[in-house]
Parts: C-alpha cells; structure tokens; sequence
C-alpha cells in the first residue's frame, strides 16, 4: 500500500511501549486535504493523526506508528484514558458543512484497506474500530451520522449486530434482574459501561447522559435501519450479547 510521505507533523511523542490497540477513526471539519495538512503539520496547533484520506482516496502518512499522534484528546475507552498510547488516529478529508461533504467511494475504499492491513499486522479485535465520538461522546460527533458504518461491517471489518429472538432477549432481562438491575436506564448504562463507553459521570446527570446516548445513536441507528419508534433499549441488549461473543 502507497502512502504519500512527504508531509510530516512535527506534533507526537513517545508510546512508551504501548501495545496499539485501538483505530479511531475521525473526520477534519476544514475545507479541502491541503487545508487539513497545513493543520494537522502545524507545531502551534499541538494536533496530529497518523493517516489522512483524501476525497481521491489518497494516504498521507503524517506521523509513524511507532509513534504517539495528538488525535484522540481527552477520551476513554474501556477504563484506558490515555487513548492517544494505544491507538491509530485516522483523519479523513470530510466537513459536514463544506463542499466536502460526502464520504467518497475511493476514500472509503482506501479506509477500508488501510483498516485491513492494522488488523492484521497490530490484531486489532472488530470491537476496536471506533469513532471519535464513542471516544469522546461528551464532546465529538465525528466522523458523524453519514459516515458507512455498514458498509464496514458487510467487508467484516467491523461486528455486525446479530437480531436475538424474545426467548434470548428474556434470558439477558432475567439475568439484570437478578443482579438488581431493574430500570432500563441502569441496563443501558451497565450495557454501555461493559461495551467501553465512559458512564462514569452519568447515572446522576441527565445531561451527559442524553449526551452518550446520542453518541450511541450516531453511531448505530442509521446503518442498522432501526426507525426513531424502535427501542434504543433492545438494539442495545442486542449489541451487548454481540460484544460479549466477539470480545476476543
């Protein structure tokens, strides 16, 4: 895979020999990929990521592996909090706002095998391919609601999401119950809790918490054709039975 090098960001530091275990993926929010370089290559803008993906499909490698890129800022996954360690920040060339505005077929493409090779060469599990916004859902959307989640999923680079039947659905209900998990609410927390997602702020705040959920849905609900009627509940159960079969 051809990557064009010649652009450097000056702005990462040492891993400290951490093992990278997570892919996040974002989108720049600027104007057009020599807009995003200038940005992402300046010292004073102390931000980076490792790849940038053009609109063409074309790879910019601004910082090495090896190394740690500024991409991730304050997040958390999983009870990881320095995401930045153990991670490869992804850039792609889209602004919801700008002429930019569409995640193109070679981007995608190009997204696709770039994801491919890290998985096989870092092992990275299906359940470690993120968005920014699962990272960081108080404060990030991206790479947003029309980023092609599924089309991820169908190349079987990410999980897809198994429907259970009632019968299933009634075991993993028994089972919250009898650990005195009564309320959906404290169910969807502990499901999103156990997924990776950062609830340690919002069984008693109803704001951060409508903010996660949120999150969840931009990331979820479009590719996976679930109505604005359907629960949040069910697919969330659902998603949890799929993570706890696909942990490893």
């Amino acid at each position: 895979m051809k990557y064009i090098n010649k652009y450097k960001s000056p702005n990462y530091n040492s891993r400290n020999n951490s093992k990278i275990q997570l892919i996040i993926i974002h989108y720049t929010a600027l104007k057009d990929t020599p807009e995003a370089i200038s940005y992402l290559c300046k010292k004073e803008k102390k931000v980076s990521s490792h790849y940038l993906i053009s609109q063409n499909g074309t790879i910019y490698n601004l910082v090495e592996d090896k190394f740690r890129a500024w991409h991730a800022g304050q997040s958390f996954w999983q009870d990881m909090t320095d995401i930045n360690s153990i991670s490869i920040g992804i850039e792609l060339d889209y602004n919801p706002f700008g002429k930019n505005n569409k995640f193109s077929f070679k981007m995608i493409f190009s997204l696709k095998k770039l994801l491919l090779k890290f998985k096989k060469k870092y092992k990275i599990n299906k359940n470690s391919i993120l968005a920014h916004s699962d990272i960081a859902p108080f404060r990030k959307k991206d790479p947003g609601i029309k980023f092609p989640w599924k089309s991820l999923s169908s190349a079987n680079i990410i999980s897809s999401t198994y429907r259970l039947n009632k019968s299933e659905i009634k075991i993993i209900e028994d089972w919250f119950h009898n650990y005195n998990f009564k309320s959906k609410k404290q169910r969807m927390i502990l499901a999103l809790s156990i997924i990776g997602y950062d609830t340690r702020q919002v069984y008693n705040n109803n704001k951060l918490y409508n903010k996660l959920i949120q999150a969840y849905k931009i990331r979820y609900f479009r590719d996976n054709n679930i109505t604005k009627n359907q629960s949040i509940y069910y697919y969330l159960i659902q998603h949890l039975f799929n993570f706890m079969l696909t942990k490893n």
